[in-house]
């Protein structure tokens, strides 16, 4: 139980730090690309409008490009693009490539093509930011060279992600060296509660013990009386509550079962069922069962037959008058699946996510009739825990309840 809770404890920290880690990244590399890609579109817009004029009035000055919103003393230098001019129909009239080097007619013809057949009026396409404009005398389509800002944006994103990552790790270690710490008062309790369990339950076998004697003694010098054999009935239900309880509060260890083995589930399964179908016939009921032959399974032998039986005398005491039982053993899809089903009257819905609850009852009135302690659903999943599986009940049809324990098949 401990070892599940610092898991958990350690699992929900870096869950948080990774989710608040995730969202600062993913932040500061969206504000830098929005930052970025805004910067090249205003020097694309402002360069195309430069290049549409060009085009239009040939022999017309044009302003320095330095005097363009975001150029500079050496932008005449520093900025390359080059920008090609289409007809009305998208034929390419005239391509401009005095401010790049690196592209000839032929790549900027295809990159155009690539654009244009895109339909979108601005974007990146490999390392230049473009933007596209179209009026009454044809297509404008201006290539700016922005590879010198996407190997920057690129730089961020990769020293961010190995931050996070470094980040991440480190908190891991964090974490996991002070989550110790963390459950220690946990801890604590729990093992406080344990030892009270523990210590109540032997300090109260002796007057159980003494009370039994003297209420049995009793019932041989008053045979019949009604008030002596009350005593006796619940002595014997106090003491099994107390067995219970101690038995209960050992399964709430770390390891349970010191000593694991592998045997035969088959035949485990059948000793734990053979005296509840007699007792299932015994009280008017239908009892059916199916046990897979050759079963084996690794774990505490007699921990997994009182799972079983904890299962069949709670669908025995539950099961409608006339009603009917069934038990089923098995593999299926790689797993070792137990299945008890039986039909039920109750006056309510049952609340099956509280079923496994210790000292639930599904309904009040039946717990003197039944004769249970109200812990033995509690303790068939704390096997099934101990086991490494898992234990669920669900509805199966109308007034039917099936409970289902499926364990991992380690057969080593």
């Amino acid at each position: 139980m401990l070892k599940k809770m610092r898991r958990r404890f350690i699992l929900a920290a870096m869950w948080a730090f990774g989710m608040v880690m995730a969202v600062l990244l993913a932040g500061v590399n969206l504000v830098n690309y929005v930052r970025t890609t805004s910067v090249q579109d205003d020097m694309a817009e402002n360069l195309l409008q430069r290049e549409s004029e060009a085009f239009r009035r040939p022999h017309a000055p044009l302003p320095p490009m330095e005097q363009l919103p975001g150029g500079g003393p050496e932008a005449a230098f520093t900025t390359r693009f080059f920008s090609v001019h289409c007809d009305p129909r998208g034929q390419i009239v005239f391509i401009a490539r005095e401010h790049i080097s690196s592209v000839d007619e032929e790549l900027a013809r295809v990159y155009t093509w690539e654009v244009l057949s895109g339909g979108k009026s601005k974007g990146y396409h490999y390392n230049y930011r473009y933007v596209v404009k179209e009026d009454e005398m044809g297509i404008t389509v201006l290539f700016l060279n922005a590879a010198d800002a996407l190997r920057s944006m690129r730089t961020l994103l990769l020293v961010s992600l190995g931050t996070g990552v470094c980040s991440l790790f480190l908190v891991f270690l964090l974490v996991l060296f002070f989550s110790r710490y963390a459950i220690r008062p946990f801890a604590e309790n729990i093992e406080r509660q344990k030892r009270f369990v523990t210590d109540a339950g032997h300090e109260l076998k002796t007057p159980i013990t003494s009370i039994s004697a003297s209420a049995d003694i009793a019932a041989m010098e008053h045979e019949g009386d009604q008030w002596i054999e009350n005593i006796q009935k619940q002595t014997l239900r106090l003491g099994k509550l107390v067995n219970d309880l101690v038995a209960l509060s050992r399964l709430d260890e770390e390891n349970p079962f010191q000593e694991r083995s592998s045997f035969s589930l088959s035949d485990a399964a059948w000793e734990a069922a053979e005296p509840f179908e007699l007792l299932a016939k015994a009280k008017g009921k239908t009892y059916r069962q199916k046990i897979q032959e050759n079963l084996t399974f690794f774990g505490d032998r007699n921990s997994l037959r009182q799972l079983i039986s904890i299962l069949l005398d709670n669908a025995v005491k539950y099961a409608a008058d006339g009603g009917d039982i069934r038990m089923e053993v098995c593999r299926k899809r790689g797993k070792i699946c137990i299945e008890v089903e039986n039909s039920c009257t109750l006056p309510q819905v049952p609340d099956l996510n509280r079923l496994f609850d210790r000292f639930y009852r599904v309904d009040e009135s039946r717990s003197s009739e039944t004769g249970g302690t109200g812990i033995g659903l509690s303790m068939a999943q704390a096997i099934v825990q101990a086991h490494g599986g898992k234990i669920e009940a669900s509805p199966a049809g109308a007034d039917r309840i099936l409970m289902r324990a499926v364990l991992p098949d380690r057969n080593f």
